[in-house]
């Protein structure tokens, strides 16, 4: 949440307002990958003020140069994916004079973000270049067409955004195993948005990719755990600042991300240990996704980190504190617009500030031993049940 709230308020910062609603789940990581590799030194957290999706709390926030990247991204490739929209016709932009006002931000919000990313020293061309490309290969492919080939753009933008990363951290070393991570990082966003639309987009007429390419379902998921099991495998090889240190990396960018594959086909099981792959060709399995703010990486609707708003769940009341009648149900209602009560574990009562468990989390997650990495550090093996050579008692 700190990192969520970092992006939304460097967006704030360095492009205004309006620049917030780019504020996106999957551009975190960018932050948290740079905060992983370089520590936390003095100055790289702050006291955010109170803000109405934190029920109005005031809360310890991310800045400094990865949160300024990760709002440089996501303002660049939010910007393109109006275009898309604008492009395709969508909703209210199949009308002219809505569709002119999006071109006009989405210009300013190109020229706003390579104006911070030379600051930072990222170029923001080839993520322009990477999405530019989308259109045309969307356009020539067909039946036999490798989905690797629709989802490049997406991997090669995820990729220099991922590497950037070990050039602010001072680990130029980094940046190869990164960059990989990101590519598939960025393939995954792309293939799980797909599997997850084909059914709507198959009611609607809309251009799908697995659908135009005729890829099979399984070969879909073939896809989707192996770039799992590649980030895994980068992630190996980048270093980080120190022990612990990328701890919420790994969660984020191993644990999450095969949970989000399970919950996009619909199965459950392990995904370290690529059990649960079976699907049933044909369907979307979209019945167990959850939703999120859009990606940065892929297209629209991405969703793999739990939702908690760009926000996040409020933190409890301090000790003896309770909430009142009515300042209670203003929170409960935040709760519900943002679907925390659903989807987010825990969440905390509004009025008690006692942890409560989503109504989507009712049903247990793998075993135990997958939640290793989240209390031991880095030390896990990542097989799930296979344990780890840190001692702890899972």
């Amino acid at each position: 949440m700190a990192h969520l709230c970092g992006l939304c308020l460097a967006l704030r910062g360095d492009h205004g307002q309006f620049a917030r609603i780019a504020t996106n789940y999957d551009g975190l990581v960018i932050s948290v990958l740079v905060e992983a590799q370089a520590g936390r030194p003095e100055g790289w957290r702050r006291t955010a003020g109170p803000c109405p999706l934190r029920g109005m709390r005031t809360a310890s926030v991310a800045r400094g140069e990865g949160a300024r990247l990760a709002a440089t991204v996501s303002l660049v490739l939010a910007s393109a994916k109006v275009r898309d929209h604008v492009a395709d016709g969508d909703g209210a932009l199949a009308r002219r004079p809505v569709a002119a006002a999006a071109r006009r931000v989405a210009g300013r919000w190109d020229r706003a973000g390579e104006r911070s990313g030379a600051a930072l020293g990222f170029d923001t061309a080839p993520l322009l270049d990477a999405v530019g490309r989308q259109a045309e290969l969307e356009s020539l492919a067909g039946p036999g067409t490798s989905l690797l080939t629709v989802t490049e753009p997406t991997e090669t933008a995820t990729a220099a955004a991922f590497g950037h990363t070990a050039v602010l951290a001072g680990r130029p070393g980094n940046r190869a195993p990164l960059e990989e991570a990101g590519r598939l990082f960025g393939r995954l966003a792309h293939l799980l948005d797909a599997v997850e639309d084909l059914a709507e987009d198959a009611e609607t007429g809309a251009w799908n990719p697995i659908a135009a390419t005729g890829t099979d379902l399984a070969e879909v998921r073939r896809l989707c755990d192996d770039a799992v099991h590649g980030v895994r495998l980068a992630l190996k090889d980048t270093a980080f600042a120190g022990k612990g240190s990328g701890r919420l990396a790994h969660v984020l960018l191993v644990h999450e991300l095969g949970r989000a594959v399970d919950r996009a086909f619909g199965t459950t099981g392990c995904a370290h240990s690529g059990q649960g792959a079976g699907i049933t060709p044909g369907t979307s399995g979209t019945s167990g996704t959850l939703g999120a703010p859009e990606s940065s990486f892929g297209p629209p609707q991405s969703p793999w980190i739990t939702p908690g708003g760009p926000g996040g769940a409020p933190p409890e009341p301090p000790h003896g504190r309770r909430r009142g009648l009515l300042a209670g149900c203003l929170v409960w209602t935040g709760l519900c617009c943002t679907c925390q009560v659903c989807c987010r574990d825990p969440y905390h009562d509004p009025w008690s500030g006692q942890p409560r468990e989503g109504l989507c989390h009712k049903c247990g997650d793998c075993c135990d031993c997958c939640d290793c990495c989240s209390n031991c550090g880095d030390c896990c093996s990542c097989d799930c049940c296979d344990g780890c050579d840190c001692g702890c008692d899972c």
